[in-house]
């Protein structure tokens, strides 16, 4: 059965293969998250989260087969989104970079992702979920629609060094 841990030091080279399948299956056409190979998301992203504590990995059977990293950190460009409430930001959890290995898709874990980082939340006394995507990212978009979330604002800008985007900011509350 599949479980959500910290990641380790160990992990980071798993965790980079997913990133590549995400990359060369959106090169190829496969899917569109928007992402863009050696801008965003690279090993540092990984071992930057890594450092602070905020990596978490899903395993199946040994093998990672998910990724994302939890934390408080809202982007600069949240300040520009129309939030449903005012939450104090140590009320806020933020989830970011959620990747599901292509050859693990369709099986439920970016939803059981998701249900954890929403228990993480209610275990911490956070109130208030918040997340981004591309707007192009229409497969992530939906999921999390149907796993309760709001699209809240849609912001043009240049993020995680990839230029022209249109974010998408989500909130659930609490």
């Amino acid at each position: 059965m599949a479980h959500i841990r910290r990641a380790t030091q160990n992990d980071l080279n798993r965790i980079e293969d997913i990133y590549s399948e995400v990359l060369t299956e959106e090169e190829k056409g496969n899917i569109t998250t928007g992402w863009i190979r050696g801008i965003y998301p690279t090993r540092r992203v990984a071992e930057t989260a890594l450092s602070k504590g905020t990596l978490y990995v899903m395993e199946d059977e040994g093998t990672i087969v998910a990724t994302a990293k939890i934390d408080k950190e809202q982007v600069a460009e949240y300040a520009f989104a129309h939030w449903s409430e005012d939450t104090p930001p140590e009320n806020v959890l933020v989830l970011h970079t959620l990747i599901v290995s292509p050859s693990a898709s369709k099986k439920g874990y970016g939803s059981r992702f998701l249900a954890f980082y929403e228990e993480m939340a209610r275990k911490t006394g956070c109130t208030a979920l918040r997340m981004d995507t591309n707007e192009r990212n229409l497969a992530a978009r939906a999921l999390y629609r149907k796993l309760g979330f709001s699209e809240v604002a849609s912001l043009p800008c240049d993020f995680n060094g990839i230029p022209d985007v249109i974010m998408i900011c989500l909130e659930k509350l609490l």
